[in-house]
C-alpha cells in the first residue's frame, strides 16, 4: 500500500450507502483499492444484483477518489458481494442479534410512539406523516411504520411513488428489508408489496393472522439502524392490529388523535383504555381539524371544540395526567400538502397547521424517554 492509496481508500471508504446509511468501509463494500501514475482503480461490491442505488455509489465513490489531491482519473469496478460476505452483512447490521428477533425491545433506546385514533377520518396518518417529518428536521433519526394495513397512506402523503403511481419496493440483502426514505424518514408500508398494477392496484382483504405477521415482519425484518423514534400510524379503532402491536411493544408510547366532535372524541377514549390495558403509556392527545381563522378574522369551528380536552380528561386517571399535547386547526394548505405529497411542515412551514404540528415534535422530543425498568450498556465499577 502507498500512500495514495491508503488515501484513496479513506477517501472512498467514507462514502455513505444511501439505502444502508453507513460508510462503505464499515459495510466491507470496499474491494480493492490501487493507484498508478494519479489513476485510482477502486473496486467495490454492492450488496446485491440490481441494487437500485448502484448509480448513485458509483458516482460517489468517483467522486470521492478524484477530491484526493495528485488523482487525475479514476476507473470504477462495481461487483456483487458473495452470499458469504451478505451473511456477514445482515449479521452485522443486526448487531449480533438473532435473525427474526425484534430490535425495539424494552431496552431499545429508540423511542417507539403508536398514533391512535378511535374512528378513520380524524386526520391520523396526514398528522403522523408530518410529525415523522418535523421530527426528523430537527436532528433526530426517525423510522415510520404504516401499521394502517387496509387504508394504507403513509407512502402518498410522503411523496414515496414512482413514475408508474405506486410505492417503491424495498431493497431486501437476504432476509433484511431496507425501508425507502423520505424527507429523512424511513418508512415502510404493506403498500410498498402489493401487485406492481397501477391499473389495478391490489385491495388488501386480510383476517387477523396475516395482520399479525405482517406487524411482526415490519418489525423484525426491516432494517431501520439506529432510530431516536419510531413512529407508527395505527388503524382506526382496537382490533387486531392494535391488539398485535399491543403484544410486541407493551413499552410503547400512545399517541391519541381525535377532532374536536364529541362522536370523534368519545371514541378516542377507547384506543387510550385499549392501549392502557397492554401496558402501553399514552402520552398525550392531539386535537386535529380545530377551529381555523379566515382571511377576515372569522373563526370557524367546523367539528365544534373541545373534544381534545375532553379525552386528555377521560383518559386522565390513577394519577397519571393525560395532557392535550396539540391542537391543529383545519388547513387547506395541509390538504394540499398531502394530496402532493409534500407535508406541510416542510412546504408551507408558516401555515398554522405547520406550526402546530412542529410545536408538537417539539414538545415530544423535549419529553425524552425515562430510564425506568431498562438496562443499561454499562455496569458499575
Amino acid at each position: 500500500m502507498t500512500p495514495f492509496d491508503d488515501a484513496v481508500r479513506a477517501a472512498v471508504g467514507a462514502v455513505v450507502d444511501p439505502e444502508l446509511r453507513r460508510p462503505l468501509a464499515e459495510l466491507d463494500m470496499v474491494r480493492d483499492v490501487a493507484v498508478h501514475d494519479g489513476v485510482a482503480r477502486v473496486a467495490i461490491d454492492l450488496t446485491i444484483v440490481g441494487c437500485p442505488a448502484a448509480d448513485r455509489i458509483e458516482s460517489d465513490v468517483r467522486t470521492a477518489a478524484a477530491s484526493v489531491p495528485g488523482i487525475t482519473a479514476v476507473d470504477v469496478l462495481v461487483g456483487v458481494m458473495t452470499p458469504a460476505q451478505r451473511a456477514a452483512l445482515t449479521e452485522r447490521l443486526r448487531g449480533g442479534r438473532p435473525a427474526r428477533q425484534m430490535p425495539f425491545g424494552p431496552d431499545s433506546l429508540t423511542r417507539v410512539i403508536a398514533v391512535t385514533s378511535g374512528k378513520g377520518g380524524v386526520g391520523k396518518s396526514t398528522l403522523t406523516a408530518n410529525l415523522a417529518v418535523a421530527l426528523a428536521a430537527r436532528g433526530a433519526a426517525v423510522g415510520l411504520i404504516d401499521a394502517d394495513v387496509h387504508g394504507f397512506s403513509i407512502p402518498a402523503l410522503l411523496g414515496l411513488v414512482g413514475p408508474d403511481g405506486l410505492p417503491p419496493q424495498p431493497t431486501r440483502i437476504d432476509e433484511l428489508m431496507l425501508p425507502p426514505v423520505a424527507y429523512g424518514v424511513k418508512t415502510i408500508s404493506i403498500g410498498m408489496f402489493l401487485p406492481r398494477d397501477a391499473a389495478a392496484p391490489g385491495a388488501v382483504a386480510w383476517r387477523g393472522p396475516m395482520l399479525h405477521r405482517t406487524v411482526q415482519q415490519f418489525l423484525t425484518d426491516v432494517y431501520f439502524g439506529d432510530l431516536d423514534v419510531l413512529l407508527l400510524d395505527m388503524p382506526p379503532g382496537t382490533g387486531d392490529v392494535a391488539i398485535s402491536v399491543g403484544q410486541f411493544l407493551p413499552h410503547a408510547e400512545v399517541l391519541v388523535v381525535t377532532t374536536p366532535q364529541t362522536a370523534a372524541s368519545d371514541v378516542a377514549v377507547r384506543s387510550g383504555l385499549v392501549a392502557r390495558q397492554t401496558g402501553q403509556r399514552v402520552i398525550g392527545v392531539v386535537e386535529n381539524m380545530a377551529a381555523m381563522t379566515l382571511p377576515d378574522g372569522t373563526v370557524l369551528d367546523l367539528f365544534g371544540s373541545g373534544g381534545g380536552r375532553a379525552v386528555a380528561q377521560a383518559l386522565s386517571a390513577d394519577g397519571h395526567t393525560v395532557p392535550l399535547l396539540g391542537t391543529v386547526p383545519l388547513s387547506p394548505a395541509l390538504r394540499v400538502g398531502g394530496d402532493a405529497g409534500v407535508p406541510v411542515v416542510l412546504g408551507a412551514p408558516g401555515d398554522p397547521a405547520a406550526a402546530a404540528i412542529t410545536a408538537l415534535a417539539d414538545g415530544i422530543l423535549s419529553q425524552g424517554r425515562g430510564l425506568a425498568g431498562r438496562s443499561l450498556p454499562f455496569s458499575p465499577a
